[in-house]
C-alpha cells in the first residue's frame, strides 16, 4: 500500500477503477505506517482485523479491536487507526461508494438503506466481534470478497456488487431505526481546521491563523482543540507534519533537508531534534530503516 494515501484529513483519492469505485487496501501496522491520522471521506470503509490489535477511532471515540473484528465506518465520520502499544495489526482497508448499489429512483433498498446511510443516518452498530451475530456472515461476505479480487476475472464486479448485497443483507438483521447522525458542532469545526493543516501543513499555520478559521479567540480555540484532540494545535501540526516526512523518507529519494522544508521545517536543526524525539532514531536512520530496540 503506498503509505501517502492517508495524508489527507478529508480523503478525496479515487478509490477503484473509474466506474467501478470499489478497492481493497492491505495494510499492516506499524509496518507501513505507525498510524493513519484523523481524516474523513464520502466513501464507505469497511476494517477488517486479519491478525494483532490495534486501535480504530470514530469521531474520536476509540475502540479497542482484535483478530477476526469488523468495523464499519459510514460516510463522513472522522476516524483514525493507530498502532496499540506493545503489539502490531494486519488489516484490510475495504473502500467504496454507496452509489455503486444505487438505483436511479424507485428503488426500495436505496431509498431504505443507502441513502440514508450516505446521508450520515445510523443504521447499524459499528463494531462486530468474532462469534456475535451476525458475524459469520458479514466474515464470509468479506472472505468471498478477498478471493473474487485475487482472481479478478472477467465481469468480477458483478461478483463484487453481490457480495455487498450479501453483507448489507446481513446486516438487516441488526439494522436501527434510521436516525441522522446527531449534529455536533465542534466536529464540524474541528474537520474544517484539520482539513485546513491537511492542505496547508507545508507552510507557515499559526495559532492565530487557526483561531479565525474557527471562528474562535485564540485562547478558545486553544482549550478547544486540546479538549478534543489531547494534545495542544502545535503539537499536533508537528506530529502530522512529521508522519507526513516519515512516509516521504521511505517513499522518496529527496534529500532530508528538502523533505524537512517540504513538511513545513524551516530549520534543519529542530526538525532533527523532533524527529528524534518522535521516531527514536535520526531521519537517516529511519530511512534506512537502522532504528534502535526502544
Amino acid at each position: 500500500m503506498d503509505t501517502l494515501e492517508y495524508q489527507n484529513t478529508q480523503e478525496t483519492k479515487s478509490h477503484g477503477q473509474e466506474g467501478f469505485p470499489f478497492n481493497i487496501y492491505l495494510c499492516s501496522i506499524p509496518l507501513d505506517f505507525t498510524l493513519v491520522p484523523t481524516h474523513w471521506h464520502n466513501d464507505m470503509e469497511i476494517i477488517y482485523i486479519k491478525k494483532g490489535h490495534g486501535i480504530v477511532s470514530i469521531d474520536l471515540l476509540p475502540l479497542e479491536a482484535g483478530q477476526g473484528d469488523i468495523i464499519l465506518i459510514p460516510p463522513g465520520r472522522l476516524h483514525s487507526i493507530e498502532q496499540l502499544a506493545g503489539h502490531t495489526m494486519e488489516y484490510e482497508n475495504i473502500i467504496f461508494q454507496l452509489s455503486m448499489l444505487m438505483a436511479r429512483q424507485g428503488d426500495f433498498c436505496t431509498e431504505k438503506l443507502f441513502q440514508p446511510l450516505a446521508q450520515g443516518q445510523a443504521l447499524f452498530p459499528s463494531h462486530y466481534t468474532p462469534g456475535a451475530p451476525p458475524y459469520t456472515a458479514l466474515a464470509n461476505c468479506l472472505n468471498a470478497l478477498d478471493e473474487i479480487c485475487r482472481e479478478s476475472g472477467h465481469g468480477y464486479q458483478l461478483a463484487v456488487k453481490g457480495q455487498l448485497f450479501s453483507f448489507f443483507y446481513a446486516l438487516v438483521s441488526v439494522m436501527l431505526p434510521p436516525q441522522a447522525h446527531p449534529g455536533n458542532k465542534s466536529l464540524d469545526r474541528l474537520k474544517v481546521i484539520l482539513k485546513y493543516v491537511e492542505t496547508n501543513f507545508y507552510e507557515k499555520i499559526s495559532i492565530p491563523d487557526a483561531a479565525r478559521i474557527c471562528g474562535f479567540s485564540e485562547s478558545h480555540f486553544m482549550k478547544f482543540f486540546k479538549a478534543h484532540m489531547a494534545v495542544s494545535f502545535t503539537e499536533y501540526l508537528n506530529d502530522y507534519r512529521l508522519t507526513i516526512a516519515a512516509r516521504l523518507l521511505l517513499s522518496s529519494s529527496d534529500s532530508i533537508g528538502n523533505i524537512a522544508a517540504d513538511t513545513g521545517f524551516d530549520n534543519l536543526s529542530y526538525f532533527n531534534r523532533i524527529f528524534k524525539k518522535k521516531y527514536h532514531c535520526t531521519p537517516t536512520m529511519f530511512r534506512t530503516q537502522e532504528i534502535p530496540a526502544k
